[in-house]
Parts: C-alpha cells; sequence; structure tokens
C-alpha cells in the first residue's frame, strides 16, 4: 500500500523530469552551495513572495550560503536564522510527505503557523496545500529517514 502511494506521488510529481541535476544529496537542499535557489528566505515572511536575493547581502550557515534583497533581511536572518529557514532542508515538502526526497522550486511555497515549506512544482504545492497538517505530520515523521536519503 505505502510502496503503490508513493509511486503514484512520484508518478504525479513528474520527479524523473523535474529534479535539477545540479541539487546534491545531503540534508540540506543546496545548488553550488546556494540555499533555495538563491532567493531571499525572510522575503516569504516579510513581502510573502519569492524574491530573488543579491550576492552582496550574504550569510554562510551550516556551510550553506543564504542570499538576501536586502541589508534588513540579511540582519533579520542573522538575528533568527531558524525562523526563516525552509522546513525539510529545502527540499520538496509534498514529496517528504510520501517518503520521497525530491528537488524544490523556491517559487512554490506556502507559509503555515511561522514556517516555509517549498515543494518540486505547482502540483506539488497543491497537494501539499489539500491537507496541510496532515501533510505536515506526515512530513515531520518521514523527515529524519528521508534527509539521509539521495536525491532522485
Amino acid at each position: 500500500m505505502a510502496s503503490r502511494m508513493i509511486s503514484t506521488a512520484c508518478a504525479a510529481l513528474g520527479l524523473a523530469t523535474l529534479i535539477a541535476p545540479s541539487a546534491r544529496a545531503g540534508d540540506l537542499n543546496q545548488t553550488d552551495g546556494l540555499a533555495l535557489r538563491g532567493f531571499d528566505p525572510v522575503a516569504y515572511f516579510t513581502q510573502n513572495k519569492a524574491v530573488k536575493g543579491d550576492p552582496q547581502w550574504t550569510v554562510m550557515y551550516h556551510n550553506v550560503t543564504y542570499e538576501f534583497a536586502s541589508k534588513e533581511d540579511q540582519a533579520a536572518f542573522q538575528a533568527k536564522p531558524d525562523k526563516y529557514l525552509p522546513q525539510y532542508g529545502g527540499f520538496c515538502a509534498f514529496a517528504t510527505s510520501v517518503g520521497v526526497k525530491a528537488d524544490a522550486d523556491p517559487q512554490e511555497f506556502v507559509i503555515d503557523n511561522g514556517k516555509l515549506y517549498v515543494n518540486n512544482n505547482p502540483k506539488a504545492l497543491k497537494l501539499f496545500t489539500d491537507n496541510v497538517g496532515g501533510n505536515i505530520e506526515k512530513a515531520d515523521h518521514n523527515w529524519p529517514d528521508v534527509a539521509k536519503l539521495p536525491l532522485r
């Protein structure tokens, strides 16, 4: 049953064609050492949209570089980085809820209860937001094992 559910979810997401080849396996999603593909993690909360960061305002946190759209956003992150980090290491929240590690598109996001969840594509975002609470519960349970998986 679980295997069929994962297969269905993977097919629905089209993971085979949507995963960025430059993303690295591990517990933090990054492309070329850059988290959220260079999008500003603070802007999701202050502007409720994905805003590209500027390389002149960066912070290295847990060996990953974050970029910010402004000096103010950089300072906010430095004061409370855990407040702004994407859940599940920045990997797709919906995929994590079904036990799969998948890349995420930083423009496909939702904030729920003060936490940032990024998803792989619009369909994954819809599936995630259709049952946010249930998907978060499943993803929270799955994340310790999913974090160890290679990116497929």
